[in-house]
């Protein structure tokens, strides 16, 4: 009981300060640009290092990295069905001459 009572206790507290830091930063962020952009200047440097980000951003939000992924893991199941299967003839077989060298 004691133990809950603490517990609630914290919570009450941190939500509340949580809350009263919003209240204080809502006025700061009301003043900021609506569009996004802080007015700092765009360096040549920081335009090319962000259309690479966005380059490798798009390798995986557009689902190539899982597609390659995927088609690597189908390959090797493909193959290593294949191994198996092969296996399971050349035992087949075996059991097969075995069974036949047995009856005669």
């Amino acid at each position: 009981m004691i133990i809950e009572s603490i517990i609630v206790a914290i919570f009450i507290c941190s939500f509340a300060g949580v809350v009263l830091m919003i209240a204080r930063k809502v006025p700061k962020l009301s003043t900021l640009p609506k569009n996004g952009t802080t007015g700092i200047e765009k360096y040549r440097f920081f335009m090319h290092a962000e259309g690479k980000a966005k380059s490798f951003l798009a390798f995986f939000s557009e689902g190539i990295f899982l597609h390659k992924i995927l088609s690597w893991t189908k390959c090797r199941v493909i193959k290593t069905e294949t191994l198996i299967d092969g296996m399971l003839s050349k035992m087949r077989k075996k059991a097969k001459d075995k069974k036949l060298n047995q009856d005669k």
